[in-house]
This record gives C-alpha cells, structure tokens and sequence, in this order.
C-alpha cells in the first residue's frame, strides 16, 4: 500500500468516526415544526384553489377533479396523530406527490417548499404512487373483457385512424433511472444509460388499454411482450377478441382482428408490423403509411404523458422498486383524467423524451402473419378501402 493509499483511507475512516460522534442537533428540525402555519400546502395551496387555471398548471387537474381523487384515495392515505407529532394528512400527502409527478422537481424541493423531511417526502411519494394504482387501476387501466368492447375500439380505430379491425397499438418505451444497487449490467441498455421499459397497449383516444412495467432495459420489446400475461391470454383465446370478420360489408373474406406495432415486433396472425426494406413496391408503401396512422396513437400517447407528468423527463433516482411505482401512478392517473378532465388533453406537446425500443430482426410466426398483412395491404389498395389522399403521402408515384 503507497503513502497515497494510506491518506485516502485516513482521511475516509476519519469522515466516518466524525460521523458517527457527531449529536444529533434536534429531533425535529425547527423549520419543519413550523409545517403547518408556513408550509406550502397551508398557504400558497389554497390560494390556488381560488384559481382553477393556476391549479391546473400546478398540479395537472381541476380542483374539482382533485377533490374527487382525494376522496377516493383518502382512506388509503390517512394515518394517525401520535402523542409525539401530527401526522400528515391525506391531502398534503396527495399535493407533495401529484406536485412530484407535475413537476419533476426534487425531493429537495419538497422538503424546503412542504416543510417535511426528505425521508418523510421519500416515504410519501412512494406509498401514494402504490395507492393511487391499487385504487384506480381495476376500473380505468384494463383490458377489456368482452367481445363488445373490443368491437368498440377496432370501430373507432376505423373511424379515426381509417384502419379496420384494429384493437390497438402498441409500443415500448425506456425510463430513464440511476443504477440501482446491485443490479450489474440487467438495466443496462443499448443507449448506454440505465433503464427500466414501460410497454403499453392503447386505443384511439389515448388511454392505455394494457402496460407492463419494470422489465429490465437490456430487452427488447418483442420478448417483453412474449412474457407478458396480455400475450399468454391472446394465444390462449381468453382475450375474448372478436372472430375474423370481412373487412368491409361488400367483402365475403373473413380477415382477423389485430394489433399494430412497430419493426420491432415479431408479425403473427393478430400483430401487424410495416414491411421491412427500402425498396418496396407501391402496395407495400401504403400499407406501411396505413399502419403508421393507426400506431401514431401509441406514440402521441407517451407524448401525452410524459409532456403532463414531467417527472418521465429525467432520469428517476430512486430505488427500481419506487420508480416502477411512479411510472404505474403516471399511466393510471393518465387515464383518470382523460376521463374526469376534459382539458386534460387539449393543447398538449407530444416531444417524447423517452426512448424507443431498438428493432430486432425475428423471424415471423408460422400463424399466417405474412398472408393478414397482404390481405390488409390488398384492402388499403383497393376501391373500397383506399382514401384519397395515400399515394401522395405515402410517396408513392
């Protein structure tokens, strides 16, 4: 060991044995007693709610629609006054973690705006974020369950995206985390940064159908989705899809319903990727144009809520544990205000600051993949499933 060695390790063991003699000043911070005359909650907080606008921008809802979250969740939040201290109450515990989503803003700035500790704010967002999926997902994130249902969203597919048959896009996305503790090379992705993959199936009005959560950065979106409980109940037929069906009324062909995605998804029987390749003949290029209009929606759906919860704009240095939870609250409470506020989705950017997932080149199933995309490129082409405006946009000469 050099005489360099030896100062480091000094000077390291010296550090620890200062702080480990140091007294602790206070029980409580002084600054932090003062919570409930001087935090934000108390003051600045309610004067927002006098101005349903500044509200908004602050916490990405209606005060309205806040008060409706709240009483749904309170009895999840609320705790009890000790003979110590009071407690927090569910509201400030709501604010502090719909402000963290909003903003992206630190735990520091938490705890000097909210006069709570960061252990505390750490605690808080953690537990709220695990609170608002457990109340809010079985009724506004699931995959639907019946024949109707499905039938509803392949209907506005057609009306919207002009493509038939459709039960929805999908798509996966990296989230941005700092290395969590152990993890060796697992969240490790192909952009040289740590992630975890958020994979999503959405509908036309932007509402996600179906995510799955938490897989390790390092996969692809093909084998996320083949280890996905959606994929087992689409092979197993406990999806309950609508059966083939003719594209049009004037057709007899019985064509599938299906799902789109992008090159990086292994084509089969139910999912639609484009045809690969630069040189494609014109049939090929508006097929791929058509399928582009129907996956946009999943695209402008991480846009959505990403430029909303600007937390999904920085990397999330917290435990994987706490981050998963964060990105599930973000996708629930998309979809919970799709519904509750109309504004929600007015006069939104859709830069994604996430990652797309890298293509891969996988064989295509043996369950026909190859023979549904050339019956939908077939339709697209002809008189009765062409739109007018498809051979300019799609380039085609």
């Amino acid at each position: 060991m050099d005489e360099d060695e030896i100062l480091i390790m000094y000077y390291f063991l010296k550090r620890r044995k200062m702080k480990q003699e140091m007294k602790r000043k206070y029980w409580v911070h002084p600054m932090l007693m003062k919570r409930i005359p001087l935090g934000l909650r108390q003051s600045y907080i309610e004067e927002l709610k006098s101005d349903d606008g500044k509200f908004y921008e602050y916490l990405r809802m209606t005060v309205s629609t806040f008060d409706s979250l709240l009483a749904r969740l309170a009895d999840n939040l609320r705790r009890e006054n000790t003979h110590f201290r009071n407690c927090i109450s569910a509201e400030e515990r709501l604010v502090i973690t719909l402000r963290y989503l909003a903003s992206g803003c630190s735990f520091k700035q938490l705890h000097y705006n909210f006069r709570v500790g960061m252990s505390t704010i750490s605690k808080i967002i953690k537990e709220t974020c695990s609170v608002i999926w457990s109340v809010l997902s079985a009724e506004y994130l699931k995959l639907p369950n019946t024949e109707e249902e499905w039938k509803a969203i392949a209907e506005a597919f057609k009306t919207k995206a002009n493509f038939p048959h459709c039960l929805g896009a999908l798509d996966g996305k990296h989230t941005r985390i700092t290395k969590p503790i152990n993890s060796g090379s697992m969240f490790f992705n192909y952009k040289d940064y740590f992630s975890f993959i958020l994979f999503a199936i959405v509908d036309s009005e932007y509402r996600f159908i179906y995510v799955s959560i938490g897989s390790y950065g390092k996969e692809c979106d093909s084998s996320i989705l083949k280890q996905s409980n959606f994929w087992k109940k689409l092979n197993d037929g406990t999806l309950n899809i609508p059966r083939p069906t003719p594209l049009h009324e004037n057709m007899q062909e019985e064509i599938p319903y299906v799902f789109v995605g992008d090159e990086a998804f292994t084509l089969s029987q139910n999912l639609l990727r484009p045809y690969g390749g630069t040189h494609l003949d014109n049939k090929k290029k508006i097929f791929n144009y058509r399928l582009s209009r129907a996956r946009r929606y999943v695209e402008c759906t991480f846009g959505i809520l990403s430029n909303k919860w600007r937390i999904l704009h920085r990397p999330l240095d917290v435990c994987a544990e706490t981050a998963i939870e964060v990105v599930k609250a973000c996708t629930v409470l998309h979809n919970f205000l799709i519904k509750k506020d109309a504004i929600y989705l007015e006069n939104t950017p859709t830069v994604m600051p996430l990652v797309n997932m890298p293509a891969t080149q996988l064989r295509s199933n043996e369950g026909g993949g190859n023979a549904v995309r050339l019956q939908f490129s077939d339709y697209f082409v002809s008189e009765i499933g062409s739109v007018p405006w498809q051979n300019i946009t799609a380039h085609v000469s």
